[in-house]
């Protein structure tokens, strides 16, 4: 049984349902990059209808579906291993990739509608999840492709050591909650009113709230996700002396590789 669904759920904000995603997927890149030869063997032709199921532990396992109807969740795509050695290995895990992110969301949005999710809360969910790359971009490459890509004037968050950290004061017309670059004065109100927006909606990747508009932030030059300072332990002064930083998240991924 999955240990995120039925009774013992107890998720009911969006910040916790982002937190059981974020868990799942975790669990399912694993199976589909660093556990790819286990996953490959489990997934037998000769077997029954298999599915790959991620948990909120960062767990995954090939499995049966539920035989309880309806379920307690969705139930993710069936015969994933019937297609396994009628395709090219790689096309094969893309395409596993693809219906394990629509699991992954449809899982997320199904508690957000059992536990009656506003328009804001929803809007908060979904803004968290697609901070993340999916499993499909993690899976062929994409995400570290697009990572590379990105050019100093992007309005995604740069690298660079003076727009990876900021205070963002409110009585400063153009303080950036995300590292987008300042622009001249002459700019349309246009590209304007998108930046701002951009930058209200961003969140904290660990406490996964936006709240703090004066407080310092800092971005992972790994995942490029933005934290608020307090919450990941580093004060503006320790930020002055770090060329490249990672956060939590990325720190320990790469101690378990």
């Amino acid at each position: 049984m999955d240990p995120g669904a039925g009774a013992h759920y107890s998720a009911r904000t969006a910040e916790e349902v982002f937190r059981d995603f974020r868990g799942r997927r975790a669990g399912m890149i694993k199976a589909l990059t660093n556990d790819v030869e286990k996953f490959y063997q489990l997934c037998d032709p000769e077997k029954e209808n298999l599915c790959l199921y991620g948990y909120p532990n960062e767990t995954w396992e090939v499995t049966l579906p539920a035989e309880e109807v309806p379920p307690e969740i969705p139930e993710p795509a069936l015969g994933i291993n019937f297609a396994r050695d009628g395709m090219n290995e790689k096309d094969w895990l893309a395409l596993v990739a693809v219906h394990s992110d629509s699991w992954l969301l449809a899982v997320a949005f199904y508690f957000a509608a059992r536990f009656g999710f506003d328009k804001e809360a929803r809007r908060r969910l979904f803004n968290m999840i697609n901070n993340l790359p999916t499993i499909f971009e993690v899976v062929t490459g994409v995400a570290k492709k697009q990572n590379k890509e990105k050019g100093p004037n992007s309005t995604s968050k740069s690298n660079k050591p003076s727009s990876k950290m900021t205070s963002r004061p409110e009585s400063h017309s153009k303080a950036t909650k995300v590292a987008v670059p300042p622009k001249d004065d002459d700019d349309e109100s246009g590209e304007e009113y998108e930046e701002e927006e951009e930058r209200d909606n961003t969140l904290c990747g660990s406490c996964g709230t936006n709240d703090g508009k004066d407080e310092f932030w800092i971005c992972c030059d790994s995942c490029e996700r933005w934290y608020h300072g307090k919450c990941v332990k580093i004060t503006p002064a320790r930020a002055e002396h770090i060329k490249h930083y990672k956060c939590p998240d990325c720190s320990n991924k790469r101690a378990r590789a």
